[in-house]
């Protein structure tokens, strides 16, 4: 690609952390005046390599060109100086601050010495009006919703008069009706000239407002293509690293196939929940004794659904039954007491705290069965530790030693062992292998299905299609927000998973995929672009 017609060029960059080889051959290129996605699952490198071009991180190795010259910048701002913007998820302004205030924060215009307000407000409104929005510039940031913000956000980055603005999941916490006014904005920015990158996970979006996308998995740039060049199962199977052909149970985990067994006896049933843009109709159940696998790309939300169904978000629609009863929990706190137990995905930020010891983190939720009149039982603590470090095979030193200290996969025996002792009849696992060495996931793995062989109903989230294949006794898919597909485990097959993840119509899989179509169990939903305002 001729230095001449492209924007930015990253070619061969590498980063490691310690023990953690972040990047390992990140390449991208960006033409000026386009949209360009850029996608992966959780640890493909993205957000590593954005920090990169914009100056947080420093590379190993490798060359970045932007608008025909070599940069190695030292911070953001001096990223944005030079024509980079980027504007994060979750939005990074001041809420308590003026619109306009945001806009020049830092580069405040001046008179005599003074900041010239009249100058910044009416620059501000000349900004917002180049994007199509019209309102007080003057009001504080914070009684504007998050569409609105997201748009002063971009308003910013056009005052620096960037060459580039990258957005990360910026349609995450927009509706309908918002997503649309945001793409407006892009494709105007496109025709002024600007190229934008767009991170994002929901596959309609991509095709509807990107030119060419860029895929990462393991921190290597594995494919790069135009939008109209790639099948939303090709796209799929290609950040999972499979083959869109049929992929067959290879037996590359450590579950058993015959040790699988599932009762009548419903535990969870969770019928048609909405949660914002993240969960529009979503619906599962949960049987004793069963391992029920939740398949979907990132932003999909199997997360939410998880959350939702512990009472860590609070539903705007739809019902969750437990034990045959209607569930209104409003915090974690009563999803606990219904014998309920949550393991984030997140070990490190919601999972463990780092520099408590191994006894405090597994008992952390237990404590008020070890206490009497406010007085925690070390006896009873103690005895509980000293049992799940030897059923789960905890490697430790001893139960005082602290848990950042304990590998990744011992780490994440603490945080079952910590469910465990509530005596839980339902478990949620969120990528319970992720980050932990295969000797490790094995044991994870055989606990997982231990649990379910015992009763406890599991309901578990995986990225790796090998696990949730040949752990589950059924996978439900999620796709934008809805349940699109259910497979019971006669007629599971990574093919189906990845065209249910695609695609959610018979007609669509059939034109694209035909080789295991007769399995697709799709559930009838509305097309994205049916979808009605959920303000309207």
């Amino acid at each position: 690609m001729s230095q001449t017609t492209s924007l930015l060029q990253i070619e061969h960059v590498k980063k490691s952390f310690p023990g953690v080889q972040a990047l390992v051959d990140a390449n991208l290129t960006i033409q000026r005046s386009q949209i360009h996605a850029l996608v992966g699952q959780n640890g493909a490198g993205k957000s590593t390599l954005i920090k990169i071009l914009t100056g947080a991180y420093h590379r190993d190795s490798g060359d970045i060109l932007f608008d025909g010259n070599s940069i190695d910048f030292k911070s953001p701002q001096q990223a944005q100086n030079n024509g980079i913007s980027t504007i994060y998820q979750e939005i990074n302004l001041i809420p308590f601050r003026s619109v306009a205030e945001n806009i020049f924060l830092g580069r405040e215009p001046r008179r005599f010495g003074f900041i010239d307000w009249p100058k910044i407000h009416a620059e501000s409104r000349k900004l917002l009006e180049r994007i199509s929005i019209s309102i007080d510039v003057r009001k504080p940031l914070r009684t504007y919703n998050i569409a609105i913000q997201q748009m002063v956000a971009i308003a910013r980055a056009v005052s620096f008069e960037s060459k580039l603005v990258v957005m990360d999941e910026p349609t995450s916490s927009l509706n309908e009706q918002e997503v649309l006014v945001l793409f407006s904005i892009i494709r105007q920015l496109k025709s002024d000239g600007v190229s934008v990158m767009f991170v994002g996970h929901r596959l309609d979006e991509l095709f509807e407002i990107c030119d060419r996308v860029t895929i990462m998995r393991d921190g290597r740039t594995v494919d790069a293509r135009d939008m109209d060049k790639i099948t939303r199962v090709e796209l799929v199977a290609t950040m999972l690293g499979k083959e869109s052909s049929d992929v067959q149970r290879s037996g590359q985990t450590s579950f058993d196939a015959t040790k699988h067994h599932t009762e009548n006896k419903i535990l969870v049933e969770a019928h048609d929940l909405r949660y914002g843009h993240k969960l529009r109709d979503a619906s599962l159940t949960l049987r004793s004794g069963e391992i029920v696998g939740l398949a979907g790309l990132l932003g999909s939300g199997r997360s939410e659904l998880a959350r939702a169904i512990f009472g860590a978000d609070k539903l705007e629609g739809g019902q969750v039954d437990v034990a045959g009863k209607p569930a209104h929990f409003s915090s974690p706190r009563d999803a606990i007491h219904a014998r309920i137990g949550f393991c984030s995905e997140d070990r490190k930020g919601e999972g463990i705290i780092p520099y408590l010891s191994v006894r405090d983190n597994l008992t952390l939720a237990a404590l008020p069965l070890f206490a009497r009149y406010g007085i925690v039982s070390r006896t009873k603590q103690r005895q509980v530790v000293d049992q799940f470090i030897r059923r789960l095979s905890i490697k430790t030193s001893g139960p005082e030693q602290k848990i950042r200290e304990l590998s990744g996969g011992n780490q994440q025996k603490v945080l079952l062992a910590r469910w465990l002792c509530l005596n839980p009849q339902v478990l949620i696992l969120d990528e319970p292998t992720r980050g932990i060495d295969v000797g490790a996931r094995a044991e994870i793995q055989g606990i997982i299905e231990e649990l379910a062989g015992n009763g406890l109903g599991v309901m578990m989230i995986s990225s790796d299609l090998e696990e949730l294949t040949e752990g589950s006794d059924r996978i439900v898919v999620l796709r934008d927000g809805r349940t699109v597909a259910e497979f019971p485990r006669e007629q599971i097959s990574q093919s189906a998973i990845m065209v249910a993840m695609a695609q959610d119509t018979d007609e669509e899989i059939q034109g694209e995929f035909v080789g295991d179509t007769n399995l697709i169990q799709p559930i009838k939903v509305d097309s994205a672009d049916e979808v009605p305002d959920e303000k309207a």
